[in-house]
């Protein structure tokens, strides 16, 4: 089978592939271009003659389990990333597989983290045959150099829900790692020794998997409440003596950012946005858990503080900054779609406005709306923009593939996206003639802020006009540039080859653009 065939050039102008793996895939259209039509996928009906009577599905290790889900070469096996950099599960699903001779696996993650670099030696014997999912760090370089047998696919957190749901990726055999479960299925994320917060990642391939495998360290008495997974939706249930690793699960880079250009950045994103009216009694945002978003989320609540305003809703990532906000009062709702340290876990446990939510709410592109469309501001990090807006997230400007996607396009649909970025990191210009990898067409992304200035899209005019005379260092992206490479100097392009080693995929599914392979010094 052909790694990928019919090469097409797409809506934003790069060239993609349409058979990807031996299957057949859409081209980016344009933003709101694709409209599918039909019914959502369903998985196979099952009985409940088929299951214990008293609600006990355990099974005595994953080795059995996965036996028992029928595992065989060629399946898709999927996992979820909430326990980040301290997962223990993924790994061994694979050694099983291995270990059973079973060869070609899809593995379907909702994102890989470098405490999974054990896996590329099945990578390269065949045990798997690609990854469909983010590759952060060792996984992506791995690919970057073409070493990867089949096809890479990179989608967002709505976007891997709409594949799932859309029937384009058929989960073979989920495996749903939970803090907390009960003997029938039923899991949590907020309860036990590796609590993570949720596990929304994981909802759609309960849902929608043949055969469902929950694994806990923290074995309850029915009824495990809440029930972030229903218990109705799994097949069998592992007790194992640890699932995650606390230490690695909750981020270390959850801290307010101490450095001084990052501060700025974050300083004169919050002016803009008070001056262009965009925060106001009711507003929403989204930020993520980087610092400089910290620092902006922080700046926020200064500005609702001083008017006496509420925010009617943050959309999270949460950790220790937005959950003060919340129950200072300054918040009515985080709505919250991953928990990044133990304050987020706690508060979810704790607090009835401390939402739980799944991409399938929060980003899902093939449903009847979602709520990122509603958010007012949507705070943004980027490795490179170009001179049209473009932006990308998962390559560097030497080409490499390091990132995942996330949550990140599914966001850009709120009302006002902000990037705030250095001009430069590691004397390296951010902004680009073209970017390497289009993740989002520049449509989609309205203001640049550096600490040298601001660059508006000018498809917001709106904004120019907001801030004509707010005394802010207002300047065209092209500006920027030109400061950017007059410090550092006119960046070389990254040395790829024309092999491509994966793509991306827009949040309805179609491709977007292709990583290349690429060419080591």
């Amino acid at each position: 089978m052909k790694k990928y065939d019919k090469i097409v050039t797409n809506a934003v102008g790069r060239e993609v592939p349409t058979i990807i793996n031996g299957e057949e895939h859409i081209p980016f259209q344009g933003v709101g271009k694709y409209k599918p039509t039909g019914r959502k996928f369903a998985p196979r009906i099952s009985s409940c003659a088929d299951f214990p009577d008293d609600g006990n599905k355990q099974i005595n290790s994953l080795k059995e389990a996965l036996i028992k889900s029928g595992l065989k070469d060629g399946m898709t096996i999927s996992t979820h990333h909430h326990f980040r950099n301290g997962d223990l599960i993924a790994n061994q699903i694979f050694d099983i597989a291995h270990e059973l001779g079973v060869k070609n696996l899809r593995w379907y993650p909702s994102a890989s983290f470098p405490c999974q670099e054990h896996l590329i030696q099945y990578l390269e014997d065949g045990t798997i045959n690609r990854i469909e999912g983010s590759m952060n760090g060792p996984l992506g370089r791995f690919a970057s150099l073409g070493k990867m047998k089949g096809l890479g696919i990179l989608r967002s957190h709505g976007g891997r829900y709409q594949a799932i749901q859309d029937g384009e990726v058929q989960i073979d055999i989920a495996v749903i790692a939970a803090p907390t479960a009960d003997p029938f299925g039923n899991a949590n994320g907020v309860n036990g020794d590796a609590a993570c917060g949720l596990l929304g990642f994981a909802l759609g391939d309960s849902e929608y998997a043949d055969k469902v495998i929950v694994v806990t360290d923290n074995l309850v008495p029915f009824p495990a409440i809440p029930w972030q997974i229903h218990g109705n939706y799994v097949d069998y249930v592992v007790k194992v003596d640890k699932v995650g690793l606390p230490e690695k699960i909750v981020s270390g880079t959850t801290q307010i950012t101490k450095s001084p250009d990052r501060l700025l950045i974050a300083e004169i994103t919050a002016q803009f946005c008070e001056e262009a009216g965009l925060i106001y009694d009711g507003f929403s945002y989204q930020a993520g858990a980087g610092g400089t978003a910290l620092s902006i989320g922080n700046y926020f609540g200064d500005i609702l503080r001083k008017n006496n305003w509420k925010a009617s809703f943050i959309r999270a990532g949460s950790n220790k900054y937005p959950v003060k906000l919340l129950e200072d009062g300054i918040v009515k709702y985080i709505l919250d779609g991953q928990t990044f340290d133990l304050e987020g876990i706690r508060s979810m446990r704790e607090n009835p406005g401390h939402i739980n939510t799944s991409p399938f709410t929060s980003y899902n592109y093939h449903g009847k709306g979602n709520f990122a469309a509603m958010v007012d501001i949507v705070v943004l990090g980027a490795t490179e923009v170009d001179v049209n807006f473009n932006a990308n997230v998962v390559t560097h400007s030497d080409g490499y593939l390091l990132h995942g996607i996330g949550g990140w396009q599914n966001t850009l649909f709120g009302k006002t996206t902000i990037m705030p970025i250095p001009l430069f990191r590691d004397r390296i210009p951010v902004i680009r003639d073209e970017v390497t990898t289009i993740c989002a067409p520049g449509e989609m992304i309205d203001v640049v802020v550096t600490e040298r200035g601001i660059a508006i899209n000018p498809l917001r005019k709106d904004l120019i006009e907001k801030t004509k005379d707010s005394g802010l260092p207002i300047k065209t992206i092209q500006e920027l540039k030109a400061e950017a490479e007059a410090i550092c100097g006119v960046p070389e392009k990254p040395n790829l080859s024309d092999e491509i080693i994966a793509v991306i995929k827009w949040v309805d599914g179609t491709v977007i653009d292709s990583v290349r392979k690429v060419i080591e010094d």
